[in-house]
């Protein structure tokens, strides 16, 4: 890693070094240099620095966006936009134009995952005879584990009772379906990481006219590998499925925001 000091702004404040998440930077009479540990190019020894006197190939400054001017949420702001989000399960018949799906996966990239470690990437079907088979797969796939998990036989009998009345239970005929892969090696953090990922986007897609919904059967279905699933999804032999989210323009609009259960918190101690 190449790590830059312009000597002449800094003012070895030690910002960088009590920001930095891995120990690595440390203070000399000359401003910070590297010293033992890994950098997991988070930037915030960059961000951070109010002369703007550091530099890495890692994060360069020049691929840094500047915030300081921008117009910050306020907190009710920021509570109703959150508020907002609804999971959709009722799609106009209407195709999402790649692009705007390529807008919210960049936007979900950008979501924390452990030490940085990123690593998600996305497959996402919209051809609709692809998205009528991932369906039957999954509800095949329920009915077989109905056979070991109890509570899988309610959750099969209602799915496949909705498909006998003609509708698509498993997908709710959303036009798109993304699915987040991630590395087999650390089953625990892709999991994580994808779900991390899956947020940002569920968060961002309504801004740009889009809803979304988990699509927790088909999850289930590829956390369990369910071979015929991935061989159809084309899943390469060492990723997982890390999350999925059903993607589409919501047939409805709702003109409100409901309630939830009261916060139920504990302190250690008071104020």
């Amino acid at each position: 890693m190449l790590f830059t000091v312009n000597t002449e702004v800094c003012t070895r404040c030690g910002l960088c070094v009590a920001d930095c998440p891995t120990g690595l930077l440390v203070m000399t009479d000359d401003g910070p240099v590297t010293g033992k540990g890994g950098c997991i190019a988070c930037g915030h020894c960059i961000s951070v620095c109010p002369t703007l006197a550091l530099d890495s190939d890692m994060t360069p400054r020049a691929e840094q966006v500047d915030i300081t001017k921008e117009t910050k949420f306020t907190p009710e702001q920021a509570e109703l936009f959150l508020r907002s989000r609804r999971s959709i399960r009722n799609y106009q018949n209407k195709p999402v134009p790649s692009a705007l799906i390529r807008q919210v996966l960049n936007v979900a990239r950008m979501a924390p995952t452990a030490t940085n470690t990123q690593g998600i990437s996305y497959i996402v079907i919209r051809n609709k005879e692809t998205l009528r088979r991932i369906a039957d797969l999954v509800l095949e796939w329920m009915h077989e584990a109905a056979k070991t998990v109890p509570i899988m036989r309610l959750y099969a009998r209602a799915a496949q009772a909705e498909v006998d009345k003609g509708k698509e239970y498993i997908l709710r005929d959303a036009p798109v379906l993304v699915v987040a892969i991630g590395s087999k090696k650390d089953v625990h953090r892709t999991h994580d990481s994808g779900h991390s990922c899956l947020s940002y986007a569920e968060l961002y897609a309504p801004s740009v006219g889009l809803g979304t919904c988990w699509a927790g059967f088909f999850e289930h279905a590829g956390e369990a590998e369910y071979k015929p699933l991935l061989d159809l999804l084309g899943m390469p032999d060492d990723k997982i499925v890390a999350g999925a989210i059903l993607m589409g323009y919501p047939k409805v609009r709702y003109r409100n925001i409901v309630e939830r259960d009261p916060l139920d918190v504990v302190f250690d101690e008071e104020d």
